[in-house]
């Protein structure tokens, strides 16, 4: 019991360590007064104001637009990976599982230098939109084929094996049977993947250029002098948006998981 108790006493510490400082950003988002963190009064004015900055909505809008290509490539591409892996022999499977896994644990640094020094020495591919793109779904398309092979591998193969011997084609079944049971999978794999790039900060940090400026880069430019209330509610609002997005990709995987799984 003691050894239970110092468990739940250690977690606590450790998640106040963690969220502590989210709470507070949040909390002073909506402080009226112009000082950060001298409490002026309830207010949503500063949402406002981050909305009207252009600095702030360019960003936003730059971070959207990426967002939301990468999550429409990385949901093709993931989606074809996740589905021809099994079918592959052993030889060639092992390697393509190894790089899918190897994306998703290198530290996110080492990344951002090797996809820096790919583009711009290798394929000599100019920073700017195009490369942060790139890289967001290079990440993000092993994401989704995790996602969607899991969902593949637990559904079985009875069904297509059924639409084959009834006369259906490839293109017949992966439209009228397999794509249907995976679309749930697919959208929760296109949501993660819209969270990850639009809140990402090092790899767009390294490839993103002179030209290109994120929201996440933004929020860390305007650090430099200082916090301000704008600050706090513009990553506030940003805050907002990847918990909706992560809140509504699992709702879509557990509603579409069997309770026995």
């Amino acid at each position: 019991m003691a050894s239970r108790r110092l468990f739940q006493a250690h977690a606590t510490i450790v998640y106040a360590f963690l969220y502590a400082p989210i709470v507070v950003i949040v909390v002073y988002a909506f402080n009226g007064g112009r000082q950060t963190l001298n409490w002026g009064g309830f207010s949503t004015k500063w949402f406002g104001r981050a909305l009207a900055d252009p600095t702030i909505t360019g960003p936003l809008r730059t971070s959207l637009e990426i967002a939301l290509a990468n999550a429409l490539l990385a949901s093709i591409l993931g989606t074809a990976l996740a589905l021809s892996l099994p079918r592959m022999r052993r030889v060639v499977r092992v390697p393509l599982e190894t790089v899918v896994y190897m994306t998703l644990v290198t530290p996110e640094i080492v990344f951002g230098i090797s996809a820096l020094i790919f583009l711009t020495q290798l394929v000599h591919l100019p920073l700017g939109w195009v490369s942060v793109l790139v890289c967001h779904v290079v990440f993000n398309a092993s994401v989704v084929a995790l996602i969607v092979r899991a969902r593949f591998v637990g559904m079985g193969q009875t069904l297509e094996e059924a639409s084959f011997d009834l006369g259906a084609g490839p293109i017949a079944t992966f439209v009228q049977v397999t794509l249907p049971r995976l679309a749930p999978a697919v959208v929760a794999g296109a949501l993660l993947a819209f969270t990850f790039s639009f809140d990402d900060f090092i790899t767009s940090f390294f490839v993103a250029g002179a030209g290109t400026t994120t929201l996440p880069l933004r929020i860390f430019a305007s650090l430099r002098f200082g916090v301000s209330p704008i600050v706090n509610a513009t990553a506030t609002m940003m805050l907002g948006l990847t918990l909706t997005a992560t809140v509504l990709a699992y709702m879509v995987l557990r509603r579409a998981t069997p309770r026995s799984q």
